[in-house]
């Protein structure tokens, strides 16, 4: 693979990786709340593409003024407080539709690959709404 086409690729990755890390931020809040550092750990592992903190807060202040995150400082026990990041039910809603979307497109390439048959999914006509919050 030549160079010219060696940095297209990378920075097709790179766009792939954004779009992914919302919905990956997305799912450990669905489950429960966290801080900024727990939360970066628990996106860590061996594939987790040298994701950071600084990757993550800003992607975080994204989604607190869409309304599809909350946030509130807690006291703790080892050190300053911590700043708490949930999903809003907006943001509940809005993960569960893009992760319907997600597996849809998953489907998707791997059947135009051969790797897997398309199947119907019952919530491919659900919509969702987003909306701003004023003043935030």
């Amino acid at each position: 693979m030549n160079k010219i086409m060696a940095e297209e690729t990378d920075n097709k990755a790179t766009q792939l990786r954004k779009g992914i890390l919302e919905l990956a931020v997305m799912a450990v809040l669905y489950r429960k709340s966290h801080y900024g550092y727990s939360l970066v750990r628990s996106l860590a592992g061996p594939d987790a593409a040298g994701i950071k903190e600084g990757t993550v807060y800003p992607l975080l202040a994204r989604l607190a003024r869409e309304g599809l995150v909350i946030s509130e400082w807690v006291e703790s026990s080892q050190g300053p407080p911590r700043k708490y990041y949930e999903l809003t039910a907006t943001g509940r809603a809005a993960y569960e539709a893009l992760q319907a979307e997600f597996r849809r497109l998953v489907l998707l390439v791997e059947s135009a690959a051969g790797e897997a048959e398309p199947r119907p999914d019952p919530q491919s006509d659900k919509k969702i709404a987003i909306r701003r919050k004023k003043n935030e």
